[in-house]
């Protein structure tokens, strides 16, 4: 397939390397150009000088940027996808977003996937991310053929929209669990006890997480300078709560966590790994 793919980050990049590996014919776009020079000099990949020249002819296109409003930045405007994305090409939305814009992108193009991921940047380089997808029936398996190149597993939860609130119900779990974790080292360390120790019999039961497993140690460690931004973790959230202001649910845990990771943000800590959260309880 002819793609092109918008937004060459930590996650972009390997992600679009891993589709020139699957021998489809790759066009890129990243707003920083010496990123996109850099990717191209590592793949066989092309360079567009924008993302409308990203999509013209694609057979599919991706975009993995930043936020709600990064995204319609892409799209959007003469220099946007939209100029030249072909009517039956496929729209795939790597971006974690609000559900609002991934509806409004279902409705402006008719063939839309909804597709947040969930690996961190370990996953999108070694081609293992979980995505969560939202979009008609036949666009979500056209959708698959090509995320099948960086994923270990795809789920298609339902309409437009519902893969944007499978991610938002995947960050709720987070939160909490690196919440508790943060609460159970601190408790660990204050009442003299081995916190090497701790992890190692306890991850081993029905506390035991990814977080535990792939953090504990570097939270002891006090190390954060790496991992999924507190920043990106707080816009996650901001969109949550707001959806779930609008369908009425309760997110007390969310929004108690939310605020402590305001504080971390406050502390110069917003470009810390999620897992900082510990830093407010041992400052």
């Amino acid at each position: 397939m002819r793609i092109g793919f918008v937004g060459l980050g930590v996650m972009g990049a390997p992600m679009a390397g891993h589709l020139v590996r699957a021998r489809h014919d790759v066009v890129v776009f990243n707003r920083t150009r010496d990123r996109a020079v850099r990717w191209a000099g590592e793949h066989a990949g092309s360079l567009a000088d924008s993302p409308a020249a990203a999509a013209d002819g694609a057979d599919a296109v991706c975009t993995i940027v930043g936020n709600d409003d990064d995204v319609r930045a892409v799209v959007d405007g003469e220099a946007g996808v939209f100029a030249t994305l072909p009517d039956d090409a496929l729209l795939i939305d790597h971006t974690t977003t609000s559900a609002v814009l991934a509806r409004e992108l279902a409705i402006r193009h008719r063939r839309f996937v909804d597709a947040p991921v969930s690996g961190g940047q370990a996953g999108a380089e070694q081609g293992q991310l979980t995505i969560m997808c939202g979009g008609a029936d036949d666009d979500y398996e056209r959708a698959r053929g090509v995320m099948s190149a960086y994923a270990k597993a795809t789920t298609h939860i339902g309409p437009a929209g519902h893969g944007q609130l499978a991610k938002m119900a995947n960050q709720l779990c987070i939160a909490g669990i690196v919440q508790g974790l943060a609460e159970a080292l601190h408790f660990t360390m204050r009442a003299g006890v081995d916190p090497h120790l701790v992890i190692a019999a306890i991850s081993q039961g029905a506390a035991g997480s990814w977080q535990m497993t792939n953090r504990a140690e570097t939270m002891i460690e006090g190390r954060y300078d790496f991992g999924f931004a507190v920043d990106w973790m707080r816009k996650d959230l901001g969109y949550t709560l707001a959806e779930a202001q609008r369908c009425g649910a309760r997110l007390e845990l969310a929004a108690l966590v939310d605020g402590f990771y305001a504080e971390v943000q406050a502390g110069g800590g917003g470009r810390w790994d999620t897992s900082s959260l510990l830093t407010r309880l041992e400052p």
